[in-house]
């Protein structure tokens, strides 16, 4: 199958599974999920768990920190690298006007890291609750029209990647 033919069948796909405009009550549930794998959210959340919750977390906020800063570094090297426009829409404004490029999903790939994070530093029971979560981020996306299928699969991809390695290197100190 060449390319091309797989960018077709990704943006019909994607387009069969947006949102339609005569279910506002879904396109409100799916705007909250999309916006709960925002990167600015998380941030305030850690900051704020940081300063503000039990001593004994920090280690594990100090990883999902750096986590963030891993993936959001590989997701704005690949998406300024390869510059794939975001599918036509009208929602998401705010994602369409601050970064235009929609490969990789870094949603995804934020929600997917933290995911493995938490699976794999002990808190798998946070880590399984995680994952129904980062699905529904996932699909809530593509439902929006902010992102094509692919774009959530190479995501995903790259959070596992991130979850790892940042587990590694924070293993290494």
């Amino acid at each position: 199958m060449s390319l091309e033919k797989l960018l077709r069948n990704d943006t019909a796909y994607s387009n069969k599974a947006r949102i339609p405009e005569h279910k506002p009550g879904l396109k409100k549930i799916a705007a909250f999920l999309a916006h709960s794998g925002d990167s600015w959210f998380w941030g305030a959340g850690l900051a704020l768990l940081w300063l503000a919750g039990p001593k004994p977390w920090r280690p594990q906020i100090a990883l999902l920190f750096l986590g963030i800063l891993f993936t959001a570094v590989c997701v704005l090297v690949l998406k300024f690298s390869i510059k794939r426009p975001r599918p036509e829409g009208e929602w998401g404004q705010v994602y369409r006007s601050s970064d235009p490029h929609s490969f990789p999903s870094g949603h995804a790939a934020r929600a997917t890291m933290l995911t493995v994070i938490m699976l794999l530093s002990g808190f798998w029971w946070i880590g399984l609750i995680m994952l129904f979560w980062t699905m529904l981020v996932d699909i809530s996306r593509v439902g929006l029209g902010v992102h094509y299928f692919s774009d959530v699969l190479v995501g995903t991809l790259i959070g596992v990647v991130m979850g790892y390695l940042a587990v590694f290197v924070y293993g290494l100190f």
